[in-house]
């Protein structure tokens, strides 16, 4: 029983230390993004916003229950807009407007 007390605390520890990048890029494929499009906002959101900006990002939660394509720009602007952070409404708007040409 011990033998396996090591290995399953390992695999514990790495999977509550999931850096914030990969958190970002899951919230955002959640959200409804193709993979390759969050990847590349996921790494450039963690370079410019902060932690505690990332975390209010999670307002957004309410995203999953609409049906993405038919979310107009507007309504998701108007969403990140109302977390009342002009840095995180202008890097969110240029990351998915970069990401989105890029691919």
């Amino acid at each position: 029983m011990m033998r396996w007390a090591g290995p399953v605390l390992a695999a514990m520890t790495l999977a509550a230390c999931a850096t914030p990048e990969t958190r970002v890029r899951t919230a955002l494929m959640d959200a409804g993004l193709s993979k390759p499009i969050a990847s590349c906002m996921a790494d450039r959101m963690v370079d410019r916003l902060s932690l505690i900006q990332l975390n209010k990002l999670s307002g957004l939660k309410k995203l999953r229950d609409k049906d993405v394509r038919k979310l107009s720009v507007d309504e998701f602007l108007k969403r990140t807009r109302s977390l009342q952070d002009p840095e995180i409404l202008g890097v969110v708007s240029s990351s998915g407007l970069i990401c989105a040409i890029k691919a």
